[in-house]
């Protein structure tokens, strides 16, 4: 069976979808070139009604160099806002998004800027 592919930016393999994320959180200790060196997030935000409601449960305070070494473009991004227009099934769906949060020293100062309700 042929793989689906959502756009350029997203693809269904294996049955998780894979998402193209943009982190600007620079004092996470998973950011590396504006990616994510893990390779499953978590969106928090059960009950959110804006991104400001939204933070990245998988942040890590950078306290010197990057945990990880590689970078994922593409990643599996599970999340918690079910008021969000891209939570399918507790992932996101989106093709693109953003986890913004500049310097955060705790995950409640970031955020997922592609959070958009339902």
């Amino acid at each position: 069976m042929p793989e689906e592919t959502f756009g350029d930016a997203c693809q269904k393999t294996g049955g998780k979808i894979m998402t193209k994320l943009d982190c600007s959180v620079t004092g996470c200790m998973h950011n590396a070139e504006n990616c994510c060196c893990k390779n499953t997030i978590l969106v928090e935000g059960k009950t959110a009604q804006d991104k400001c409601d939204t933070c990245c449960g998988s942040f890590d305070e950078k306290k010197g160099r990057t945990l990880f070494k590689t970078p994922e473009s593409r990643l599996e991004v599970e999340c918690e806002a079910t008021n969000c227009v891209y939570n399918t099934d507790r992932r996101c769906s989106a093709e693109h998004i953003g986890i913004t949060g500049g310097n955060a020293t705790v995950s409640m100062q970031t955020e997922c800027s592609s959070f958009q309700k339902r």
